[in-house]
């Protein structure tokens, strides 16, 4: 998998934490995953994804995952990821051209349901009571 890289894909934020937040879930990922993990936002930060996209050029990858940190499918999942990658979003994969070569881009399933989501949510609720 080290000519796989990830690109964890945030909404964005005027808020500074948001942007912390999905820097440091790029670095644990990072530390599980073999080849390069990048990030990029939709919307207010930077990198964008076409900037994000681009910063794989420098890299062996043959294939990015772009990874968004986003709950559930929604028109950001559907139609402006894959368009803001610049593929169609009907298939949610495509060819590209990084640092000159040809590389597959695939989009990636919202985090959704899942056992550790649902442990996560009951350990901030439990947290919340002190």
């Amino acid at each position: 998998m080290k000519d796989v890289g990830i690109l964890v894909l945030g909404h964005g934020s005027s808020l500074p934490y948001n942007k912390e937040l999905v820097e440091s879930l790029a670095q644990m990922i990072g530390k599980n995953h073999p080849g390069p993990v990048r990030t990029a936002y939709l919307n207010m930060n930077q990198p964008t994804i076409p900037e994000g996209l681009n910063s794989f050029a420098e890299t062996n990858v043959s294939r990015i995952v772009a990874l968004p940190l986003f709950l559930a499918h929604g028109v950001h999942t559907r139609q402006d990821i894959p368009q803001e990658m610049g593929i169609d979003p009907s298939k949610r994969r495509g060819l590209l051209k990084v640092g000159g070569r040809d590389v597959e881009v695939i989009c990636a399933e919202p985090l959704g349901v899942d056992e550790c989501i649902a442990a996560l949510a009951c350990k901030r609720a439990e947290e919340a009571l002190g």
